[in-house]
């Protein structure tokens, strides 16, 4: 047994030897299942992508080929770092006081153990990692002679290096790692060669990290629970009805439009962080779209398919199910662009249904758009339209979501890498996780129109984009408008959310919620998190518009109701799901929600 006391133990070398050859032959097993599990598709992904890497960062070294000076400078710039780090650690090693020369950011959680600052070896390691990582951010952010497209691809490129490669992701470097080992015997790596295993016989060949204990949700049961009916379905969407719990309700119904590249019960989780259930208690005859989880057949829908069959379907079906013909609509990130191009679709039909919209966390203009503009350039969608060629015509849910895990590498990969294969530790069951990992598949068809359109050509802002028809004008949409964004959200940044308070041709409110794409949406009152700003001004630019706002803590949740609430109509008796011409057909959470990528 190792000594008691001893934070890194002597193990017992005959325990630790049987344990690592038994997490090796783990590993072994797990490694040739990947190798097996690579198909020609995804070996020339990999290659194309590769290629692209090398080629970004030929253009970022050419630069500095060709102005000797600049390399000088930089070579320069990092040996006085290292230079002064070693001169701290020799103050700290003669028992002096020394202020650290590189610090990880107040975010940045894989630093947390008291060894990296206390053991003057980890923080020697900690400190070098971060010199090095964020004198290449550096470089990169300065390099002269590239455009800016290509510049943001290397900084993400050069990140996804940094990351891979910290001190944090390496048994002997990691200190809460080595002391585990140490202290059970290795045995720890033998739990999490088999959680690795696990997770890439779950994906059928490909590594599938489970962030969270999967199999403790179950929809309609702890998760997705606010009552309610499946009164309309079509082969694109179910509509969702929910059953009231006030007697009076808003003349006016409320449809929302969540987006199709993630599940509806974002908005449905737990019932203390319900937006539907509180939007519901609040007197509002809720409708939501639950988007169906495409298969082989459907690989032909279109982003009109998405208008015609999702958002006119839906009117259509409240109109019948509460007979009433006008509606107040939320639209959520790709949801919310849909609904702005429906708006824009009905105002060159004189379709005056929808007589507020609200978008969560939405753009319309997508010049200034957040961290996926890495992924967008004819090249890459070229090669990401070659890859669902050869998937049916479809996207693999496990494709946009290892997309996303990787614009936040660190929180979202290498800090499960970490907890699940090196410590051994069980991921810890988080709704909000669950959500994130029940990934849906995409038409390709609708999926390459919508990022050439919108992210790559902005046609949508420009006046340009065409749907069922007609040229789509934003300018042309008159009815009220409550913006949503997040200060910190990296997928629809609030600067860019903002260029839609010039593009609309009604009246607009803007607000700022605090957090991100998710968290700065889903936060209820109860919560009592977060703050929101607001301002009646609309300056040129948002970051002058926050400036100038004015910040409120908690929920912006109240001040959204207190917007929609003169716009919904008097009070009328609680409709209850069926009791129009529209029969119930099931049970909400419904039955298109529960389908599984890889079913």
């Amino acid at each position: 047994m190792p000594p008691e006391g001893s934070a890194y133990p002597v193990p017992d070398m005959s325990a630790i030897a049987l344990n690592l050859i038994q997490a090796a032959t783990l590993g072994q097993k797990a490694a040739r299942l990947m190798i097996g599990g690579e198909d020609s598709s995804s070996l020339g992904s990999a290659a194309d992508d590769m290629r692209r890497i090398g080629k970004t960062m030929m253009n970022v070294a050419s630069s500095y080929v060709r102005n000797p000076v600049k390399i000088i400078e930089a070579q320069t710039q990092l040996w006085n770092g290292y230079i002064n780090l070693l001169q701290s650690t020799t103050r700290r090693l003669m028992g002096q006081e020394a202020a650290p020369i590189a610090e990880p950011g107040r975010a940045d959680k894989r630093f947390r153990d008291p060894d990296w600052q206390n053991n003057i070896i980890f923080d020697l390691m900690k400190q070098s990692y971060l010199l090095a990582s964020q004198w290449l951010d550096q470089q990169v952010r300065n390099t002269q002679g590239i455009d800016e497209h290509t510049r943001k691809k290397a900084e993400f490129y050069v990140k996804q290096f940094a990351n891979a490669f910290s001190p944090s992701n390496f048994l002997l470097t990691n200190p809460e790692v080595l002391r585990t080992t140490l202290q059970t015997n290795g045995e720890n790596l033998v739990l999490g060669m088999q959680h690795f295993l696990e997770d890439v016989e779950r994906g059928n060949g490909k590594l599938q990290i489970q962030q969270t204990d999967m199999s403790a949700f179950r929809l309609g049961e702890n998760i997705a629970l606010t009552p309610g009916k499946v009164v309309f379905q079509n082969d694109l969407i179910q509509l969702l009805q929910y059953e009231p719990t006030t007697e009076k309700v808003h003349q006016r119904p409320l449809l929302i439009f969540p987006p199709w590249i993630n599940k509806y019960y974002i908005l449905d989780l737990t019932p203390e962080k319900s937006f539907v259930k509180w939007a519901v208690a609040q007197g509002y005859t809720v409708f939501v779209v639950s988007w169906v989880n495409p298969d082989a057949k459907r690989a032909m829908k279109s982003f009109e398919s998405y208008m015609i069959e999702g958002a006119y379907a839906a009117l259509d079906a409240v109109e019948k199910a509460t007979g009433e013909k006008d509606v107040n609509a939320i639209g959520y990130c790709i949801g919310g662009t849909l609904l702005a191009s429906t708006l824009a679709h009905m105002a060159a039909n004189k379709d005056g249904r929808i007589k507020s919209a609200t978008f969560f966390a939405t753009q319309v203009d997508f010049t200034e758009a957040g961290d996926l503009q890495v992924f967008i350039d004819e090249e890459q969608i070229s090669g990401l339209e070659q890859q669902m060629e050869a998937h049916g015509g479809l996207l693999e849910g496990s494709a946009m979501a290892s997309t996303f895990n990787m614009l936040r590498s660190n929180e979202l990969i290498w800090s499960y890498v970490v907890n699940n294969y090196m410590l051994g530790r069980e991921p810890v069951p988080f709704d909000l996780l669950y959500w994130n990992a029940d990934a849906t598949r995409m038409p390709a068809k609708m999926h390459l129109f919508y990022l050439r359109e919108c992210y790559l050509q902005n046609n949508l802002a420009e006046g340009r984009m065409m749907l069922g028809g007609k040229v789509l004008d934003l300018t042309k949409i008159k009815v009220p408008v409550y913006l949503q964004s997040s200060r910190e959200d990296h997928i629809a940044p609030y600067n860019s959310v903002y260029k839609a308070t010039r593009l609309f041709g009604g009246p607009v409110k803007f607000i700022v919620a605090g957090s991100g794409h998710i968290a700065g949406v889903i936060n209820p009152p109860a919560a009592r998190k977060y703050q929101y700003w607001t301002s009646d001004a609309h300056p040129a630019l948002a970051s002058e518009w926050l400036e100038g706002a004015q910040e409120h803590p908690g929920s912006w949740w109240p001040d959204w109701e207190h917007w929609l609430k003169p716009k919904s109509g008097p009070m009328v008796p609680a409709r209850v799901p069926g009791d129009g011409k529209l029969p119930v057909l099931e049970d909400a959470p419904g039955s298109y929600v529960l389908v599984k990528s890889d079913d």
